[in-house]
């Protein structure tokens, strides 16, 4: 009797790439299924974890496109993408400028809609969420670190830090702020402004905001572009311990290959997909320090 097949056969299960129309794809047989993968990564993080990739990703993307119209020009950024992030990883996005990289992050955290195709997030399909549902969602799920830090200007180090408390409704417990502020050695620095702020401050106050509401789910998008090496170490050191200690889901976009030379799973994109052998990322000269 033929083996069982999976019924994602051709769907990679540990990055979710699609696989059907690929010939040459390395194939394992476990529990009389057959499962394929795009390369030795994925192969090799399977063989590891095989009951952990049968189960549900925490977050799904499947078949999403995003085409923005400007006039009569549209401009095709996420092409039918699909790709699996798992529950406790460390998840670096890379590519080159306009591979679509940071548009996938916006549709993972809920901060844009794809023009066709499905987000599902613990197998909940979260694309149908109205702008209230989606506003809630966020603010109670993901922490966002972004290059530019946007923080707003006319508030303090400490109001900035406590915004996605009030969004929430939340008491403002502010010892324990306090005491986050003084771990990341901002104490002095509580009611300065952003503009009174070096890069460095700037970025671990927009870090402090991003955790306020101890989200399952923390978002980097280039969070240590705009940083010299030393701070920018620090702030990577910060983040990778939310996910090795505290077991946060981790998921950075960079250009940066050191920084995904220290993530648990690599995903490379290319014209708005997925690129095969995700260890291309070897490859990828850091020179590329573009935001998509």
């Amino acid at each position: 009797m033929a083996p069982a097949q999976n019924t994602q056969s051709k769907i990679d299960p540990v990055c979710g790439m699609d696989l059907s129309e690929s010939s040459d794809v390395s194939m394992v047989m476990h529990s009389d299924s057959s499962f394929y993968f795009c390369g030795m990564n994925c192969e090799k993080r399977f063989k590891k974890y095989p009951k952990k990739f049968q189960g549900k990703p925490l977050i799904k993307l499947n078949k999403i496109w995003k085409v923005f119209k400007m006039g009569g020009v549209e401009t095709k950024v996420l092409r039918g993408l699909d790709m699996h992030i798992w529950e406790g990883d460390f998840v670096a996005i890379i590519g080159h400028s306009g591979s679509g990289k940071s548009t996938a992050l916006n549709m993972i955290g809920l901060l844009d809609k794809p023009t066709s195709g499905t987000v599902f997030l613990k197998g909940k399909d979260i694309s149908l969420l109205d702008d209230e549902g989606r506003a809630e969602l966020r603010s109670k799920t993901f922490g966002f670190v972004f290059q530019q830090y946007n923080l707003i200007p006319w508030l303090t180090a400490f109001e900035n830090a406590t915004l996605p408390l009030i969004f929430l409704g939340k008491k403002i417990e502010a010892e324990k702020i306090e005491a986050r502020f003084e771990e990341m050695g901002l104490k002095d620095r509580m009611t300065h402004r952003p503009f009174e702020l070096s890069g460095g401050e700037q970025q671990r106050t927009a870090l402090l905001r991003a955790l306020a509401n101890d989200p399952e789910i923390i978002l980097g998008d280039e969070p240590t572009g705009n940083l010299d090496s030393v701070m920018g170490s620090k702030i990577l050191k910060v983040l990778i311990d939310l996910n090795k200690v505290h077991k946060k889901t981790l998921i950075i976009v960079t250009h940066d290959a050191d920084i995904a030379g220290q993530a648990d799973q690599v995903i490379v994109f290319k014209d708005g997909s997925l690129l095969r052998d995700h260890q291309v990322h070897k490859k990828i000269s850091s020179h590329n320090n573009d935001a998509s």
